[in-house]
């Protein structure tokens, strides 16, 4: 009796969703759960650690049963992933997609509410080993959903890195790169047709780290700078973020897809790195964290998409051990390994940290911005009473 009334329930959310554009991410802040570690908590752990911060939307980069039966029943949202490196055979074979798509996704539905599937990462800009196969495996995927009467509960996108741009500032100049367009070109027609946003990953920390003597630190911080103005559009950035999301609307009206919405599906801020990574401190990845939550709750757009409220998924939620690269790599997470919170930005972790008492009190962020805009305009009016 319960099976069938699970049955139809899921029937009647079908029928209800059929009319509505399907949304993979239906808050403003969401969370990255990556697994590249050997040290972290259990699946059920980290749904009890999502459940107590009241991060709903969650992507995953691959499709493991475990995880997914972990959010069964919780009420979060999963965006799953689908990995370049099984690209090429969903994109050969519609059949191999049909079975994924069963086997990862139809099976948990309705109890495990996934909302979208990532199809690769960051696939194009760098080598071309998968470009030619992203087009394909989202075709079949998609395909294998509309048959399955799921492509109105489960939206398809991809995410790109800013790999795929040229000349990315100011914001208006921004196109994307001639060897990506044959690729993107189709793909963004695709999505256009599917409703599908366009999925964007971007590092303040990273434009920083790589533009030191351009790029002021509070800019990319959201904390009280001069900010930026773009020359052709006349608008005014004060923060880096929306100078990122808003050179990825100008590329996608280049190409044509200006009404085409532009998703962060990841970004934060290192609190550890070697030592040619300054910036990657506790104090600078609290203060971006901290302020990213506090402009994402404000949901409004940026100075080219005002209308446009901004989303983001943040990353990520542990500091994985295990990845490869520099150190600021395996330093991304909000939580240490034990649940116990890498820093304080208003959530509460599974332990007390030392996290909590290393760094200066949360109150001393929020009073930065309060003061460096006194400090500002305290300098216009003293600089104007020197005329006088």
């Amino acid at each position: 009796m319960k099976s069938f009334g699970v049955h139809l329930f899921f029937l009647l959310f079908l029928a209800a969703s059929a009319s509505v554009t399907v949304q993979a991410f239906t808050g403003t802040y969401g969370i990255n759960y990556g697994r590249i570690a050997n040290n972290i908590l259990s699946p059920d752990e980290v749904v009890t650690l999502l459940r107590a911060a009241k991060i709903k939307n969650v992507r995953l980069y691959d499709f493991d049963h475990n995880v997914i039966k972990a959010f069964s029943g919780t009420g979060l949202e999963l965006v799953v992933g689908l990995p370049n490196e099984n690209l090429r055979d969903v994109s050969a074979n519609a059949d191999h997609a049909m079975d994924w798509v069963k086997d990862n996704v139809q099976t948990y539905l309705p109890d495990t509410q996934i909302r979208g599937i990532a199809i690769g990462n960051e696939v194009l800009g760098g080598s071309d080993e998968f470009s030619g196969f992203l087009l394909g495996a989202v075709k079949n995927v998609y395909n294998a959903l509309d048959k399955l009467k799921l492509s109105q509960v489960v939206q398809i996108t991809t995410a790109h890195s800013q790999a795929v741009f040229d000349d990315s500032f100011p914001p208006s100049s921004c196109v994307f790169k001639d060897n990506v367009v044959q690729y993107m070109k189709p793909l963004l027609e695709f999505f256009s047709q599917i409703s599908s946003p366009f999925c964007l990953n971007a590092y303040p920390f990273l434009a920083y780290m790589y533009n030191k003597d351009q790029i002021d630190i509070n800019y990319a911080l959201f904390l009280p700078t001069e900010g930026a103005d773009d020359p052709k559009t006349k608008l005014h950035y004060d923060n880096l973020l929306d100078a990122q999301i808003d050179a990825a609307y100008a590329a996608l009206e280049n190409a044509g897809f200006g009404k085409m919405e532009v998703i962060i599906t990841e970004t934060g801020w290192a609190s550890h790195g070697d030592e040619n990574e300054a910036a990657a401190t506790a104090s600078n990845a609290r203060t971006y964290n901290y302020n990213l939550r506090k402009r994402l709750a404000k949901m409004k757009g940026t100075p080219l998409r005002p209308k446009n409220v901004v989303k983001a998924y943040v990353f990520a939620i542990f500091n994985e051990n295990m990845k490869p690269g520099a150190t600021s790599e395996r330093n991304f997470g909000l939580f240490k390994p034990d649940g116990s919170i890498s820093y304080d930005i208003g959530f509460h972790g599974f332990k007390s940290s030392s996290a909590e008492s290393s760094l200066p009190p949360l109150k001393e962020i929020r009073a930065a911005s309060w003061i460096g805009s006194c400090s500002i305009i305290l300098t216009m009016t003293t600089a104007l009473l020197l005329q006088f």
